[in-house]
């Protein structure tokens, strides 16, 4: 295994790497007891950025920025899956591959959109000069119904806007009244953080700057990445991905927050949203990062994220693979607020009942409680434990995984906690042997977190009247 990473490795053309790098990888992953049951995990090496998801030619169809030969980030590529159900996703590989004069190093995030019979894609292409000086790209890809790809050679936002940096990425690409617009996330020059909108009349341009995203008065830090702008009952929401912002804007404990904020409406002449909200986290626990939601066709908003954080090392990085992504997620608005609630397909994942303490490492635990105080605790038999310790007559849940396996990320603190406004009635925590997901309150509130364990066998109690259910182990 390469334990040391340098640029040339993780720049190397994909053509150079020995077939040995993936064989050894897949050897160490067989061995591995950190893999996932039904999180979607990378096949081999990094799973960064969930990309382009959406509904084309009767599936869902999602694609994960990797680089496969490592869990570092180096020359990344577009992965494709796509699923009948959000639950069962089947991989495809590689399929938007760098290496082309508009994405010599590396294809970026980016977004998808149904146009006629084909899925358009627009990504951002990293390129770099001799002197290793980044000019950052915004490019397209055409995937037909028998999932070929086409990239369009010129791409289709050539240059930066003049007073921004080279930090110019992730475009999320939505159609409004027969036009187009995209919005990229943005490095100004001061290093401030901001959201720039381009218009374009077809998908493939030409593209024009439009505005900058209005959306707050507040300081947005010194970068933005991943926007994302969805509507739900008629509102605005945007999930971003401020980096560098204020604690006094955001209270956040994550080296970067996954974050939100919502309007009461949207002026599209201006693109700016009317009264919005306070920005606030999408998500209070450990690992989130990177969300991508998006309008789907059959009404709901959906949304997937990347449980993993950028500048963060994981145990399994020396297994050669790092990192996976949430449920699918139902995003719905309630008394102002964003609810985030795995989708109902997910329910197909119950097999059986669990009436021992002993549970499978794939496990949902639910709680009816209210008005009671009490303690959850997932244990290994190596002594290793998880606690989620509830007040919910007050409102209040901390989550603890101090103990919970070799530790990691521990300069942002090992619990989260959060106290509500109103009482907590109920609890659902997903267990899938090395990731949780805990939705409070029907997903008012979230906490997703990883841990490391060396045990492999789990036990659950709770002074708590808690119900188990055996959940399938589809990868």
């Amino acid at each position: 295994m390469i334990t040391e990473w340098t640029t040339k490795l993780r720049y190397l053309p994909y053509e150079n790497w020995p077939a040995e790098q993936i064989a050894d990888i897949k050897k160490n992953i067989a061995n591995s007891h950190w893999r996932l049951g039904y999180h979607i995990q990378p096949s081999t090496g990094l799973m960064n950025d969930p990309n382009g998801f959406s509904y084309f030619n009767n599936q869902w169809h999602l694609f994960y920025q990797s680089f496969p030969y490592g869990p570092v980030h180096g020359l990344k590529n577009w992965t494709h899956l796509t699923s009948n159900d959000l639950v069962n996703w089947q991989d495809h590989g590689p399929i938007l591959l760098p290496g082309d004069a508009q994405d010599s190093h590396g294809a970026y995030s980016g977004s998808g959109i149904v146009v006629d019979d084909k899925l358009f894609l627009m990504y951002t292409g990293n390129v770099r000069d001799k002197d290793w000086v980044r000019h950052p790209k915004q490019d397209g890809a055409w995937l037909d119904k028998n999932n070929q790809l086409q990239k369009i050679a010129t791409p289709l936002i050539d240059q930066v806007k003049p007073g921004f940096t080279d930090h110019f990425r992730d475009p999320q690409i939505i159609e409004h009244d027969g036009q187009y617009y995209c919005l990229i996330g943005a490095r100004k020059k001061d290093d401030t953080g901001h959201v720039l909108v381009y218009q374009a009349p077809k998908v493939t341009g030409p593209w024009s700057y439009k505005a900058e995203l209005k959306f707050t008065d507040e300081p947005m830090g010194y970068m933005i990445e991943c926007p994302n702008l969805v509507f739900i009952d008629n509102k605005p929401v945007l999930i971003f991905c401020p980096q560098g912002i204020s604690q006094d804007v955001l209270k956040h404990q994550n080296i970067y927050p996954n974050a939100y904020v919502v309007g009461e409406g949207f002026d599209w002449d201006k693109f700016e949203f009317i009264n919005p909200s306070t920005i606030k986290n999408l998500d209070e626990g450990f690992d989130i990062y990177a969300t991508q939601a998006f309008n789907a066709p059959d009404g709901r908003v959906l949304s997937i994220s990347w449980i993993g954080l950028p500048d963060t090392t994981y145990p399994s990085d020396v297994e050669g693979w790092a990192h996976c992504y949430s449920l699918v997620k139902e995003l719905k608005l309630i008394g102002g607020r964003l609810y985030q609630q795995p989708v109902v397909e997910n329910n197909q994942l119950v097999e059986a009942t669990i009436d021992s303490k002993e549970i499978a490492p794939q496990t949902k635990i639910s709680a009816t409680i209210s008005g009671l105080e009490g303690t959850i605790v997932i244990t290994t038999e190596e002594d290793e434990e998880i606690k989620i310790i509830i007040d919910a007559p007050n409102g209040k849940i901390l989550v603890d995984r101090t103990k919970a396996g070799i530790p990691f990320a521990t300069d942002f603190g090992t619990t989260r906690g959060f106290e509500m406004a109103g009482e907590i009635n109920q609890v659902d925590l997903y267990l899938d042997n090395t990731v949780f997901e805990l939705y409070v309150n029907n997903g008012e509130l979230v906490f997703t977190g990883r841990i490391f364990p060396k045990g492999k066998k789990f036990f659950a109690e709770s002074d708590l009247p808690i119900a188990k259910q055996r959940l399938k182990k589809i990868y």
